[in-house]
């Protein structure tokens, strides 16, 4: 059970939504508007949001650099947009996911479900992790946090998780697939997802595809961590 806000001023869409959800045994609560959506998440805890783009008081991707200012609550937009600008720009904006309108309520069930394990998975108790530290790369899974050189990193969650994951198996080839189940949770995606987060990083961490310092794509096979002057094969 996870408590969901329903974004969504199409009030067919928002019904059904509202249905289905209610069905799965969540807690739901729903507005029309990305004002009272600020509103909501202000006041209230929510597990997930899920944010349609086509608001009527301002721009659905607007409205999620909004929310990204005052919580880290999982977003996953639903938009009727396909083209691949508008999907990295949503990503950017710090969606934890999409769909692409028309979708099924098994997408939907889905893609909630890898976004709740991933959150929960993160906030679970065990044994503290042990800090990490890659060349000038320290990483603290614990507190969340990350620096280079000393100097603090402002990471999205996802970017955190993303960079904790390969900075754990230092020199070790992270294959995509594995990286789409150990860091989103699902079984399956296409490799934009994982592009747009390594750009988002590299830059953060001063560097290109074309002159990294740690990241390293190896063609066709994976993702690989490495302090600055490590030896990566091409």
């Amino acid at each position: 059970m996870a408590r969901v806000l329903v974004v969504e001023d199409d009030q067919f869409v928002r019904s059904a939504l509202i249905r289905h959800l209610t069905d799965a045994s969540h807690i739901v609560r729903s507005v029309g508007t990305a004002l009272e959506a600020l509103r909501e998440v202000a006041h209230v805890r929510f597990d997930v949001v899920i944010l349609d783009l086509g608001l009527p008081d301002l721009d659905g991707s607007e409205a999620l650099k909004m929310l990204r200012g005052i919580t880290d609550v999982p977003v996953i937009v639903a938009t009727a947009r396909d083209d691949e600008t508008e999907i990295v720009r949503l990503l950017n904006a710090g969606a934890d996911d999409y769909l692409t309108k028309p979708f099924s309520v098994e997408h939907l069930s889905a893609r909630m479900a890898a976004v709740l394990r991933r959150a929960r998975s993160g906030a679970g108790e065990g044994e503290p992790s042990p800090v990490i530290r890659v060349g000038g790369l320290t990483v603290d899974p614990l507190r969340r946090q990350a620096e280079l050189d000393g100097a603090r990193l402002d990471l999205t969650r996802r970017e955190f998780d993303l960079l904790a994951f390969l900075a754990g198996r230092p020199g070790v080839v992270v294959p995509r697939k594995e990286l789409l189940a150990e860091v989103w949770q699902q079984s399956y995606g296409d490799d934009q997802t994982i592009d747009v987060h390594l750009s988002w990083l590299r830059r953060k961490l001063g560097e290109t595809a074309a002159n990294p310092r740690y990241l390293h794509t190896l063609r066709g096979v994976g993702v690989k961590l490495e302090p600055p002057g490590a030896e990566v094969p091409r």
